[in-house]
Parts: structure tokens; C-alpha cells; sequence
């Protein structure tokens, strides 16, 4: 069926969007906030609130989700993981975990954009990279508070296992889903 760009941009279509949005910002909240204990430290489901919801949504509106939850964070509301314990508002985002979220906000438009097939094996080389911008992001920005000699053991060895657990089963959950939603519409 084709849609024409009139039929995209119909109130209902943009309320559907918006909500789609503000639910997957919430999720995203909870996910932060939610605790696992976990070796060598506490373990979110930030990771995996971020990937999978971008996928699931696509480029643009996980993007605009993250980007929901970024503001949310900004204007001063405790969304972030560790807030408002550790500061709140930009207080908190210029500080270590600050590049983190700028990973996960390029992430949220990449990830989706290189899984576009959704085959199984691509959906988890797109995470893996949207993982990877996450990281680099967060390393260069904590080189601002961490030296160079304890930066990788500071900001990515205690979290790496369990990122590429959240990845695998991000990529298992999608692939799930996209074959429930495959047998239901042949």
C-alpha cells in the first residue's frame, strides 16, 4: 500500500509517533534507573533499553526517543541512572557519564540505520557498532576526568561483559519479535 505524504503527516499518524516516543523515552528512564547487582560493578539496562527500543522504532523516532530522554534529563528531571543522587540536569550530563550519552544518542539513529534488513546477523554487527560508538564517545569524554593509564580500566572493562550480554539479548528480542510479527502477517 502506498502512502502519500499527506497520509504520513495525519494527526492520528503524528499522536501515534509522539506516543511511540514518549513511551520508549519512559522505558529508557526505567531502564537507567533499574539495578542489577553485578560484578565488578552494578549493572542498568540502559544498554539495552537504547538499542533495542532504536531498532524497534528505526532511525528517526529512536533517535527522537533518546533524544526525549536527553532533554527530559537536561531540563533537570532525575531519568538519569544514578540521579539525582549524582547530580541532576547538566550538572550531571557534564560529567563522567556525559560522553556516554552522546554515544547512546548517535547510537540510537546508527543502530537502527545499519540493521535496516533485519536479518539476524546484521541486527547484531549494527548493535555491536552502536555499542562501539557508545564507547568511544564515553572514553574521550572521560579522558576529562580519568587518566589515560586507568581510562580503559575505569570506563570500559567493568562493563563490557555485561553490555554484550544486554547486546545478545537485544539482538535475540528483536529477531523474536521480527518472526512473531512475520507469522502473524504472512
Amino acid at each position: 500500500m502506498l502512502v502519500t505524504a499527506k497520509q504520513s503527516l495525519a494527526p492520528s499518524t503524528l499522536v501515534k509517533k509522539f506516543g511511540l516516543v514518549l513511551c520508549a523515552a519512559t522505558l529508557i528512564t526505567i531502564a537507567a534507573k533499574v539495578q542489577i547487582p553485578f560484578w565488578p560493578v552494578p549493572m542498568t539496562l540502559h544498554t539495552l533499553a537504547v538499542l533495542t527500543l532504536s531498532v524497534a522504532l528505526g532511525p528517526r523516532l529512536g533517535f527522537a526517543a533518546m533524544a526525549t530522554y536527553l532533554a527530559a534529563g537536561l531540563s533537570g528531571l532525575p531519568v538519569f541512572s544514578g540521579s539525582p543522587e549524582r547530580g541532576i540536569g547538566f550538572a550531571y550530563a557534564m560529567g563522567p557519564t556525559g560522553g556516554y550519552l552522546i554515544g547512546y544518542l548517535l547510537a540510537s539513529w546508527l543502530t537502527p540505520t545499519l540493521a535496516a534488513s533485519g536479518n539476524l546477523l546484521r541486527t547484531g554487527a549494527a548493535m555491536l557498532i552502536g555499542l562501539a560508538v557508545t564507547y568511544i564517545c564515553g572514553l574521550l569524554w572521560l579522558t576529562a576526568f580519568v587518566p589515560a593509564s586507568n581510562l580503559v580500566a575505569t570506563g570500559l572493562t567493568p562493563f563490557l561483559f555485561g553490555d554484550l550480554v544486554k547486546v545478545a539479548l537485544s539482538v535475540a528480542l528483536i529477531c523474536g519479535w521480527q518472526s512473531f510479527a512475520k507469522g502473524r502477517n504472512p
